[in-house]
């Protein structure tokens, strides 16, 4: 396999603009991509640490379980406390709506705890968050109005399975 090659440090502006322009493209594999190859250059880069986070988040799907360590694996790495809340709500809600999508028996009561746990992350970095910025309360009220959508079926003890005759 061909080795990678390394940017420039005068390239990662221009390289972070095209990672969110493929981000918004829906071309998340590829931003991934951008963001590894600035954190190459400059490990501690706080842009490309949120773009990666954000561009794995948008990946979720068949691999989640994987996906989701490797996201929580860039929360550590953001210098913020708020940052790191608000972002670990991030990767909870998204995992959420990825059980979602699946469509799987039960997985709308998966989803629900994912909900609630990106809540709890919400609501401590609306304790950290700076004057004015209301987004992990934006965050918040989206995952209450999500969960109103996708109410929890009930529990195993009223399961009937459907007997064959």
């Amino acid at each position: 396999m061909p080795e990678l090659k390394s940017i420039t440090r005068a390239g990662v502006a221009a390289a972070l603009h095209k990672a969110e322009r493929y981000r918004l493209l829906n071309d998340s594999s590829a931003a991934e991509s951008i963001c590894l190859d600035v954190l190459e250059v400059d490990p501690d880069n706080q842009t490309a640490l949120v773009t990666l986070l954000l561009s794995i988040t948008d990946q979720f799907g068949d691999e989640l379980a994987d996906a989701v360590r490797h996201a929580r694996d860039v929360l550590p790495r953001l210098r913020d406390e708020y940052k790191r809340a608000y972002y670990a709500g991030i990767v909870c809600e998204r995992c959420a709506k990825a059980h979602l999508r699946r469509g799987a028996l039960g997985s709308a009561d998966v989803a629900a705890d994912w909900f609630h746990e990106a809540m709890t992350w919400y609501a401590k970095a609306e304790a950290l968050r700076p004057p004015d910025n209301d987004e992990a309360i934006l965050r918040w009220n989206t995952c209450v109005r999500m969960l109103g959508k996708h109410e929890r079926v009930s529990g195993p003890e009223e399961y009937e399975p459907a007997l064959e005759e």
